[in-house]
């Protein structure tokens, strides 16, 4: 588990000679159920794995639809131990695809971190990604979730120093997450040539594969990051068709939507 699924899932995607295709969406938003019917559906549409998204009331990194969607999720009161359940009832859904738990850090340090690291293990979480917690600072994270065989997964920007990508990779297992844009989440009209650059720099510091996030909204921007990285991820996007559809269509049209990323043909 853990570290080992993330990498069968690069491994099988580079063996495939395509960009894989990470898909983040909001726990709790709309609301639970509907977090538990969509994974499936995005995996069997095209999603090569899953960042789930914990809901918090400071979501600085993010542009202001997955902060609406964030505040929804709190308004159904959704914790950060709902999220874990949440992912322990995904486990058994989707078996071989990696399952990444994204948030801050403060319901993290709250929650305790042997307890946090002990429940991901229980729950089959695979990686962690700590949107706030620099990578100085991530030593204690980083040990905890090392014993239990879960990946921390460090966030990269344009604006990184040369010696934070060092320590960041030094500490990293799983992936390396790189930003396209220095700013907020949100889908843009295209991939910011700074993420290239940046891959270039991460590259000298880790063998690990590099996903570049920020700003993906079609297929043109997977094939495009697909040429330097080895995944793309959406989230802004998709969440932005969640915002837009009705409840009933939700499942749906968030699942066409993954597939046209992916390059995938859903029956109809």
């Amino acid at each position: 588990m853990g570290e080992a699924r993330i990498r069968r899932m690069f491994d099988s995607i580079r063996e495939q000679k395509r960009p894989g295709l990470i898909v983040f969406l909001t726990a709790g938003f709309p609301d639970m159920e509907a977090t538990l019917e969509l994974v499936p559906a995005l995996v069997a549409a095209g999603a090569d794995a899953v960042e789930l998204g914990v809901p918090f009331s400071d979501p600085l990194a993010e542009g202001p639809v997955i902060q609406e969607s964030s505040f929804r999720a709190l308004q159904n009161g959704t914790t950060l131990g709902d999220c874990l359940n949440a992912a322990e009832a995904l486990r058994d859904k989707i078996a071989e695809t990696p399952l990444v738990l994204m948030g801050y850090y403060n319901p993290i340090h709250s929650y305790g971190l042997a307890p946090f690291a002990e429940r991901c293990h229980q729950a089959g979480v695979d990686g962690v990604i700590a949107v706030d917690l620099p990578g100085f600072e991530s030593a204690p994270l980083i040990s905890e979730c090392r014993l239990r065989d879960i990946s921390v997964i460090p966030l990269l920007a344009p604006t990184s120093t040369s010696e934070s990508i060092k320590d960041a990779c030094a500490g990293a297992s799983g992936f390396i997450y790189c930003i396209s844009v220095t700013g907020v989440t949100g889908a843009r009209d295209r991939v910011s040539e700074r993420s290239f650059e940046l891959l270039d720099r991460v590259k000298a510091h880790t063998n690990l594969p590099l996903a570049v996030g920020f700003g993906i909204s079609n297929r043109g921007h997977v094939e495009e990051v697909g040429k330097k990285a080895d995944a793309a991820v959406v989230g802004s996007a998709l969440v932005s068709v969640m915002l837009e559809s009705p409840r009933e269509d939700l499942v749906e049209r968030a699942s066409r939507f993954i597939a046209g990323l992916a390059g995938v043909s859903l029956p109809t």
